[in-house]
């Protein structure tokens, strides 16, 4: 059973919902970033999303494309990411981490997709998000991950319709992330009973728990879509406080208030 899955029957057997965080690595800066994301189970996260800096992330909108640009300007990179997991994994070895970002880096990177999956096992890295892979490029990375032991994450989005969904979801394991809105992230808001009837969908052909994101920034939000779904992810409000600039421990109490807020869900 993976970390991502015992998570899950853990939630289960308490009925809560999870909450799931995303930051960007190295953002503003490796050291900053570092003690954020060791800051985050402590804050309640149960499933960080750990962004990989990359330049031209095309699904993200203006938050998270800052924080990219942010994060490599100090250096960041798909192996220093790979770094501060592995560190975080010297005192935490129970917290699941999914690497969320695009193909360019893991391909373009030395040794490629099988160096990579190998270098991400050993750093303790649960699960994949990458966005810009459709399930016809399915050979070039999923497979290999889930073969490796790692989890491959898909999206779903409110334009995945029943014809396309079973393809979506073939190769899909840990769970399936449901973008509540279309667009990019740090859009418009999700509205949980616009997101329940699809998260009932994606279950029925999944057989896997749905988690909902985008569109997602308050305590309330996070409560509300987790009514409807396995949990609820919050990426921008986070990353914009980063961003600008709030302490460590003011980043992490905002955390912890949104993380309140989905295990009430």
């Amino acid at each position: 059973m993976s970390r991502i899955d015992a998570t899950f029957a853990r939630l289960g057997a308490e009925k809560r919902k999870a909450f799931v965080a995303y930051i960007m690595a190295s953002d503003p800066d490796r050291d900053t970033s570092a003690q954020i994301l060791a800051g985050l189970p402590g804050a309640g996260v149960d499933i960080i999303e750990l962004g990989m800096p990359f330049t031209d992330p095309m699904a993200d909108g203006p938050t998270i494309e800052a924080a990219a640009h942010r994060a490599l300007d100090a250096g960041g990179s798909v192996t220093e990411t790979l770094a501060m997991v592995r560190e975080f994994r010297q005192t935490d070895n129970d917290t699941p981490i999914v690497l969320m970002g695009y193909y360019n880096p893991i391909y373009a990177r030395k040794g490629g997709v099988q160096q990579f999956l190998k270098d991400a096992v050993e750093a303790g890295i649960d699960g994949l998000i990458v966005v810009d892979l459709p399930p016809e490029e399915d050979a070039e990375l999923c497979l290999p991950a889930r073969e490796a032991g790692i989890n491959f994450i898909r999206l779903a989005t409110p334009t995945t319709d029943d014809r396309r969904l079973p393809a979506v979801v073939a190769n899909t394991s840990g769970f399936v992330y449901y973008v509540a809105v279309a667009g990019v992230t740090g859009g418009l808001s999700a509205d949980a009973a616009t997101v329940a009837p699809e998260v009932a969908r994606i279950r029925a052909a999944a057989d896997l728990p749905v988690v909902v994101g985008f569109g997602i920034s308050t305590p309330e939000a996070a409560e509300a879509i987790a009514a409807v779904a396995d949990g609820s992810v919050v990426g921008s409000a986070i990353v914009k406080r980063i961003g600008e600039g709030r302490p460590v421990a003011e980043v992490l109490d905002f955390v912890a208030s949104l993380a309140e807020g989905a295990h009430r869900g």
